[in-house]
């Protein structure tokens, strides 16, 4: 989950708006982090309760409903992989000089070895979590080169100049947006960690997620801060590429393009296994295939991504349907939360219910704003 939420958008939505807001940025992530494990705690400890996957949930809660989180889980993880085959090859672009195509074509196929793996669960998870220690690392010596004012990043996380809600709920819907929210769940689900027996490991699981995307955020913030804060400006056609130049050098731009690439591929891995396994149970066919039909979503990515490029409009429209997934599932998840035929004698804490419920106000609010601009866009 944590690997799959760091992907290129996460990159330059970070790179923009501690452009724009600064030091008071700290402000957004910090409230981020923390919508985002209300999010993450309930969708996980009740999945793992039901030992059922979303869609499933959802259709016991109101029949149909789990067909539809499906198909729009699904359309949004193929259109944005399709932008996560792109972020990896142009990060190899950025390391290596190779040209886009061929770059796709290598990230696709590294990614697919790992789901022709005998252990395929076993290949995902060692993979992701390299890749993500690597990220880290490579982070942490920029914010180091670039020496940003931690202490003003500090007073600003608590008493901020300026806020931006808008700002927030986006950082909260790259976060755990569309298929990302259920990512860490559905692999839970498949490692067998499931059942009142096991909730305490799902919470801790959930959270150590959240930790480590927040700790990344908060390490690319301040990195990026350095480099404004010291009257840089980043370049409007690659935020983050730029930023890592100016802050340290040609050598900063290289380990930027290890980042990218490294965000890119963990990204395709996530959402290919996770747009899957919402369709694996309703469909006989995709389950006995599982392995397979993670392949060819990756194969049809890449494709498109070499024959078409990234199609732009699909982009927009499937970015804001995303939208509209979190506040859906996590509906169902916490009206199936008092269920007993989906949860048994397993009571959830009242707190994570409104707090839930809250939540799903916020993103159900987001959605129909941002499904507002797009048809406005369109006419």
């Amino acid at each position: 989950m944590a690997t799959a939420s760091i992907g290129p958008g996460f990159l330059t939505q970070t790179a923009v708006f501690t452009s724009q807001l600064k030091a008071s940025f700290a402000f957004a992530i910090v409230v981020s982090i923390i919508i985002n494990l209300v999010v993450q705690l309930n969708v996980w400890r009740i999945l793992a309760v039901s030992e059922m996957r979303a869609q499933d949930v959802a259709n016991k809660v109101f029949p149909g409903l789990g067909y539809l989180i499906a198909f729009l889980v699904a359309l949004g993880g193929l259109v944005f992989n399709i932008g996560n085959v792109a972020g990896a090859a142009m990060g190899l672009n950025v390391v290596t000089g190779l040209p886009i195509a061929w770059g796709a074509i290598i990230s696709a196929c590294i990614g697919i070895a790992l789901f022709l793996s005998k252990e395929m669960g076993r290949a995902m998870d060692q993979f992701t979590k390299v890749l993500g220690f690597i990220m880290i690392a490579l982070v942490l010596y920029t914010a180091f080169v670039t020496k940003p004012p931690v202490g003003v990043a500090v007073r600003e996380a608590f008493m901020p100049s300026q806020i931006d809600w808008m700002v927030i709920i986006t950082l909260v819907g790259g976060t755990v947006g569309g298929y990302i929210t259920f990512s860490g769940a559905h692999r839970l689900l498949d490692a067998g960690i499931c059942g009142i027996e096991s909730v305490k490991d799902v919470t801790r699981g959930a959270t150590n997620g959240i930790i480590i995307t927040g700790i990344m955020r908060i390490l690319l913030f301040l990195a990026i801060l350095g480099v404004v804060w010291a009257g840089h400006t980043l370049d409007p056609s690659n935020p983050p590429a730029s930023a890592f130049r100016l802050g340290a050098g040609e050598i900063g731009y290289r380990m930027f393009g290890v980042i990218l690439w490294a965000a890119g591929i963990t990204s395709v891995v996530g959402a290919s296994f996770t747009s899957i396994s919402f369709l694996q149970t309703l469909f006989k066919a995709i389950q006995r295939n599982n392995r397979w039909w993670i392949i060819g979503f990756i194969v049809t990515s890449t494709i498109v991504l070499v024959t078409v490029g990234q199609p732009v409009t699909l982009l927009i429209f499937a970015g804001s349907v995303n939208g509209l997934i979190l506040p859906l599932a996590l509906l169902s998840v916490l009206l199936a939360a008092h269920k007993k035929e989906v949860v048994g004698e397993y009571k959830h804490p009242i707190w994570l219910t409104v707090a839930g419920y809250f939540m799903v106000a916020i993103t159900l609010w987001m959605g129909i704003i941002s499904l507002g601009r797009i048809f406005t866009m369109f006419k």
